[in-house]
């Protein structure tokens, strides 16, 4: 808690396996990097207890702490070479010559940096500017890492090929990291385990297919995946085994498998729920002619976008949107009564902007939410 009496950190509570890549994902302003800060003891704990290993470190000072941070705008000294870079912190912590030579050579071998350690930092591209500020941490050999967005300064293509590069020389290399992210693609792609949070509270630890597959409420059921889980209000209606989901002026039959693999939808019977459709879960209905007419929607195509593998699909129907809680997320609220949607369509669908198209549903992958208290129901 701040001195004005704002608390960023509200409750977050995570055990970090030796070893593990754990990523901390969630949106601006929610206290990711925060959390990081105070792991490092660069802000002060007012509350609860911070143990790496068996020591209890609430009140260490940050270089006995045995971690390293890696920051996403690299730090690295102008005038030194990348040599000089790496070895800096052991030539302060004392260690002979010899050994930060060994070490430098180590790093720099497994950075692919040896051709450059003689270079300036100013004579090396982004990527291999984050690469000198990963040997400054591998040097260290410490307890952990600490990465608070190492790779929001880099563009888009280097960025997949430096997340790469950093998830499997953590493999290689055994070190408990901690990496704070807004992008949740980037999450998904090198944890472990991710924790999701949000305005200081924790949501959900898991991995990432689990958080996926089984999110515990609207907020990570939007904010993971990309494009975003399609968010409605629907209405339930359950008569023996089978159910039919009403969203706005249509409707979508439920097999009984879907009944039986949540039996607490039952209790939702005659009642408002918010149902989630992941967009590779809705297709050209001419694309899946195993999908019958009752697991179709009816909607007019507003927007194309080729991906050549793929095609995002933009369309609509007359059911209401609900609000993830994401405060980075695109305003999606209905205009004149039709919500957005989004769908991951075959390329060789022959859909066309413009156009009322049938769209086919995977009913049995459907996502379903309480609309007050918005977490799963299972």
């Amino acid at each position: 808690m701040y001195p004005n009496g704002f608390q960023a950190i509200q409750d977050l509570s995570i055990d970090i396996v030796d070893g593990e890549f754990l990523v901390l994902v969630g949106p601006s302003g929610c206290g990711k990097s925060t959390a990081l800060r105070m792991i490092a003891g660069l802000e002060e704990i007012s509350g609860g207890e911070l143990r790496i290993g068996d020591r209890v470190v609430n009140d260490v000072e940050p270089k006995d702490r045995d971690i390293v941070m890696v920051f996403q705008n690299y730090a690295l000294y102008p005038h030194m070479t990348v040599e000089e870079n790496i070895g800096f912190a052991l030539k302060l912590a004392k260690v002979s010559k010899e050994e930060i030579a060994q070490r430098v050579a180590r790093a720099a071998e497994i950075l692919e940096l040896t051709s450059y350690l003689d270079r300036k930092s100013g004579q090396l591209s982004g990527g291999q500017r984050q690469r000198v500020a990963m040997g400054r941490a591998i040097v260290r050999e410490p307890a952990a890492f600490l990465m608070d967005e190492p790779l929001s300064n880099l563009d888009a293509k280097l960025r997949v090929q430096m997340r790469a590069e950093i998830a499997a020389l953590q493999r290689s290399l055994g070190v408990t990291t901690f990496y704070v992210t807004h992008d949740q693609v980037e999450a998904m792609t090198m944890g472990d385990r991710v924790a999701v949070i949000k305005d200081g509270v924790l949501q959900q630890v898991d991995t990432p297919q689990n958080l996926y597959d089984a999110p515990v409420n609207v907020f990570v059921a939007a904010f993971i995946g990309s494009p975003s889980m399609n968010l409605f209000a629907a209405t339930l209606s359950v008569d023996g085994d089978s159910a039919v989901l009403t969203l706005g002026s249509q409707q979508l039959t439920l097999s009984d498998e879907v009944l039986k693999s949540r039996p607490a939808l039952r209790e939702y019977a005659g009642k408002s729920l918010v149902v989630g459709i992941r967009p590779e879960d809705l297709e050209d209905a001419a694309e899946a002619p195993h999908i019958s007419e009752g697991q179709r929607l009816t909607a007019p195509i507003k927007l194309i976008e080729a991906l050549g593998s793929e095609l995002m699909v933009h369309f609509s129907i007359d059911a209401p949107t609900v609000d993830s809680g994401d405060p980075d997320a695109l305003d999606t609220q209905p205009v004149e009564g039709q919500a957005n949607a989004v769908g991951r369509f075959s390329p060789r669908s022959q859909v066309k902007s413009g156009d009322t198209a049938s769209v086919a549903v995977s009913t049995e992958n459907l996502h379903f939410f309480d609309i007050e208290t918005r977490l799963a129901i299972r």
